[in-house]
């Protein structure tokens, strides 16, 4: 048989436990109501953002992650294009342009695992003609100045301007970024440019001069073979591009990250080819003659560039356009790619929140 033991408590002790129990609680539901039952967040630019206030977005109706559908008007009509919101910052709202053209935001999604930790809003979206967003199929909608006009809608959408509007552009994404801003500065308080030469000819150039030659001789003339011919949906093509180009270039993670893949995936080919040409081994779309590069003196926003040593985009050029524009700063990526978010994780993420984080607290020089 199981015997119970019993402790006599003197009263005296027994009240002060009480009283000191009384006393802790008090300041805990105290902290608790203060921070609306959650850890407060300090950021280092000084804005305090508490859990709550994160993630309240004003919704009403049914929830939705985030998500809206937001109407878009073009020359050809209305479309709809697909934008997710994380977070709630008045002072930074950052919007990210994918590359491709048309590669979708899914490889932007490595940004969840460091914005949110910054207090930054940010916005995931897919442009008009990939991904979640509608896909028109009249081919006059793929120019640049046209994508140009949708990003300006979707800013004032969001309600974001000169105070918190950020824009992030990765390749393509840059080219839009920075056309965008030699229109609409006066609506921005900051742009980053990650892994986009200003100058397409001069990306051609340096595919061509630079990283051409890295490669095998023989492997260079196979690929030059299949161009010439014009046979890009050749399966050789890819077969070749991907472990001798690709790999050592665009990501040099092994394997590709998920987010990466299903990017890739999902690419809408008629828009890539049209803008961009068949592949990232130099450039033959409507883009190939697109040059901004004298214009950058235009930028009078703080702007960050971000050059990594094996990107398919020059490093030493995106140096050079961090001098060019009126307030621009330097990330270089040593261990980098055309994807350094991925293959120089650190580096590009600790560079870009500490540059947020300056022009935000009004420290950027």
């Amino acid at each position: 048989m199981n015997k119970i033991i019993t402790f006599s408590i003197p009263k005296t002790i027994h009240m002060r436990k009480l009283l000191f129990f009384i006393a802790v609680s008090s300041i805990i539901i105290s902290c608790d109501q203060q921070t609306g039952g959650v850890a407060n967040n300090s950021s280092a630019s000084g804005a305090d953002i508490h859990l709550y206030e994160y993630f309240n977005y004003g919704d009403t109706g049914v929830q939705m992650a985030g998500i809206k559908m937001i109407p878009v008007q073009t020359p050809e009509g209305s479309f709809n294009v697909w934008v997710k919101r994380f977070g709630n910052n008045p002072r930074i709202k950052v919007l990210l342009l994918h590359g491709g053209p048309a590669a979708t935001h899914q490889y932007m999604e490595v940004f969840e695992s460091f914005f949110p930790k910054e207090g930054f809003e940010f916005y995931e979206y897919d442009q008009l003609g990939c991904g979640n967003s509608d896909k028109p199929t009249d081919t006059s909608l793929w120019v640049l100045d046209r994508f140009v006009e949708e990003v300006e809608q979707v800013r004032q959408t969001i309600k974001a301007d000169s105070t918190n509007f950020y824009i992030l552009g990765n390749s393509w994404g840059g080219i839009l970024g920075m056309q965008y801003a030699l229109k609409y500065q006066n609506n921005m308080k900051s742009l980053i440019v990650a892994n986009m030469m200003a100058s397409c000819p001069e990306y051609g150039k340096y595919a061509e001069d630079v990283l051409a030659k890295q490669m095998d001789p023989k492997v260079l003339a196979e690929l030059r073979a299949i161009e010439a011919k014009g046979d890009f949906d050749n399966p050789r093509y890819d077969e070749l591009l991907f472990p001798n180009f690709y790999n050592e270039h665009i990501c040099r993670l092994n394997p590709w990250p998920e987010p990466v893949v299903r990017a890739f995936s999902s690419l809408n080919k008629t828009i890539y080819v049209m803008m961009q040409g068949p592949s990232e081994f130099g450039i033959g779309g409507n883009l190939a003659n697109w040059d901004i590069k004298n214009r950058l003196k235009e930028i009078r926003i703080p702007t960050l560039m971000i050059g990594a040593k094996h990107d398919t985009m020059d490093p030493k050029a995106m140096e050079e356009q961090s001098k060019i524009v009126q307030k621009g700063r330097y990330l270089y990526c040593p261990n980098g790619s055309h994807l350094a978010m991925y293959d120089d994780q650190k580096v590009f993420f600790d560079g870009v929140i500490k540059f947020i984080h300056d022009v935000d607290s009004g420290q950027f020089k």
